[in-house]
Parts: structure tokens; C-alpha cells; sequence
């Protein structure tokens, strides 16, 4: 079972829109990328400070232990580099907050710049082509398994504007009824092209075989 239409006008037309539906989404996934690194950036002087931080708080763990080898006064002179170390490693902690906030915020940018303009148009397209489907599926199904277009005449007749009908003939629906078979070609090939179904072969006008007059 296909998605598109058989009719090349058609086709290429359904086709056409559905490309650029996927080359829009994949704009806007590298754009909401871009904007994700950008906004990601921001977090880089962040991260090398903590980096300096965390090393420099390192340092001072170490002296902190080279001064505790000092016979008797080696509690008294560790503290202060204790101290030190800890105060530096809250900051760390600090900057590491911060940089993971940033990052949530560029990610949360990120997808919201990618969804909103992707969302809108797919909330546009999809439904029109689930429609489409579910229509050729059902019409391929009726022309499928019968040469006998009158449902498609009739559904031409309830759904199609009164000045198409006209060209077709005068008095569409005297012509259904008195089994006019160019008419009720006519007809079903209206409505198959708006479904974007070819006329099948065996439905030739001439090869349609008439009602009895007064048959419905």
C-alpha cells in the first residue's frame, strides 16, 4: 500500500512537501544544536576556574600534610592550610553548580529551539497526510475489487463544486440515473483524481456497460 498518489502532478507535488518537511526539521536540529554549544560556551571560563580551584585546593591538602610531619607544632600549622583547602573546595563545588545549571539551560534552549518550529509545521503536515492515506487506502480498496465507478460518480456529485458538475453535463444526476456511461466516467475520474487515483484501464467509457433506463 502506497502513500502517495498515483497521478504525477500529484505525486510529485506530496512529495516535494514532504522533503522539505524533513530538510526544515533538520534546519532546526542543527540550528537548536548551534544554539545548545552557544549557550554551552558560556559555562567554559566556569569549568577552567573550577579546574584552578580544585588544583590550587589539592596543593594546599598536600601541604596541609607536609606541615603535620612537623614534630609538635605539626596539628597547629595544618590547620590553617585545612581551612584553606576546605573554603576552596565549596568553591569548586559552587562553580560546578553553576556550570551543570548552565548546561541544563542550554539544553532545555536546545530542544525548545528545535521542537517549537518543527512541532508547528508537523502539527500542519501530518494530519494532512494521515487523511490522504486513510482516503487512498479506502478508494484503492473500492477500485481495486470492482470496475464499476458508480461510487465514485456519486461521491463526485455530493462533494464537488456545482461548476465543475457542469462542465461535465447539464443534468449530472439524470445522467447517473439513465446510466450514461462517458458521464459517470467523467464523473469518477473527477473524484479519483482528487484522491489521487489513476482511472483504471478497464474503466474506459466504452467498455462501461449501461444501466436499463430507470435503474438506480
Amino acid at each position: 500500500m502506497g502513500i502517495y498518489a498515483r497521478r504525477p502532478w500529484r505525486f510529485v507535488g506530496q512529495l516535494s512537501v514532504d522533503v522539505a518537511v524533513v530538510v526544515w526539521t533538520v534546519v532546526w536540529w542543527l540550528v537548536g544544536s548551534a544554539v545548545h554549544d552557544a549557550v554551552r560556551t558560556v559555562a567554559d571560563p566556569a569549568r577552567q576556574a573550577s579546574g584552578t580551584v580544585g588544583s590550587l585546593s589539592g596543593q594546599l591538602r598536600d601541604a596541609a600534610e607536609q606541615a603535620a610531619r612537623v614534630p609538635a607544632a605539626g596539628v597547629a600549622l595544618r590547620q590553617p592550610f585545612d581551612a584553606a583547602s576546605g573554603s576552596l573546595t565549596q568553591l569548586t563545588t559552587t562553580i560546578d553548580e553553576q556550570v551543570r545549571s548552565i548546561e541544563r539551560l542550554a539544553a532545555l534552549l536546545g530542544w525548545l529551539v528545535f521542537l517549537i518550529p518543527v512541532t508547528i509545521v508537523i502539527a500542519s503536515w501530518l494530519p494532512v497526510r494521515v487523511r490522504f492515506f486513510l482516503r487512498l487506502r479506502a478508494a484503492r480498496r473500492f477500485i481495486d475489487s470492482s470496475a464499476d465507478l458508480d461510487l465514485f460518480a456519486l461521491r463526485a456529485m455530493a462533494s464537488q463544486p456545482m461548476h465543475v458538475l457542469a462542465r461535465i453535463s447539464p443534468d449530472p444526476v439524470a445522467a447517473w440515473r439513465a446510466g450514461d456511461a462517458t458521464v459517470i466516467h467523467k464523473l469518477a475520474e473527477v473524484e479519483l483524481r482528487r484522491t489521487g487515483l489513476r482511472m483504471p484501464a478497464i474503466a474506459s467509457p466504452a467498455l462501461l456497460t449501461p444501466r436499463p433506463p430507470g435503474q438506480e
